[in-house]
């Protein structure tokens, strides 16, 4: 299974319009989004997609009420967890919040194969023990080399995709 990992999109709509159409030539099944996402019209760029969307709140998100609310409204689309998102994709087991140091945690108790967050906007890979312990970097393009990430579940395989 693919899965695109993205993080602190922060309303960069033009940079979340890139990311979707390099995601929609990769043959994408799921997206992570790793908090930070801002405002509740990204979510609307997101629900165009048509991938459903897996999220996590960043400390930047602004009104979680109306972010809540309009993830409830997407036809099951969106998929707003609060600060820890779990899932299963296809007996890959996966964690994604948007802080390293809760993510860190996460990785150290080998439960899952993949653990991913955001927070730093700084690119990072790195695996503990089973578990591969994942930042995708930010989309917003705080520092040079906005991007995301594809997983591929089956072979373990991290690509970093880059918005030039």
């Amino acid at each position: 299974m693919k899965i695109a990992v993205l993080s602190d999109t922060h309303d960069n709509i033009r940079n979340v319009r890139k990311a979707l159409e390099l995601i929609a030539g990769q043959h994408v099944e799921a997206i992570i989004h790793c908090g930070d996402v801002i405002a509740p019209f990204m979510f609307k760029e997101f629900r165009e997609a048509r991938i459903p969307v897996h999220c996590v709140f960043g400390n930047n998100d602004g009104d979680r009420y109306l972010l809540t609310k309009t993830a409830d409204n997407s036809n099951g689309l969106i998929t707003l967890y609060g600060i820890l998102g779990e899932m299963d994709a296809h007996g890959f087991s996966i964690a994604f919040t948007h802080e390293p140091q809760f993510a860190e945690g996460l990785a150290a108790t080998d439960k899952y194969d993949l653990v991913c967050f955001g927070h730093t906007h700084m690119p990072s890979q790195k695996q503990t023990g089973n578990t591969i312990l994942l930042n995708p970097g930010d989309v917003m393009g705080k520092a040079d080399d906005p991007g995301f990430c594809i997983v591929e579940t089956s072979e373990r395989t991290v690509t970093r995709l880059t918005l030039d």
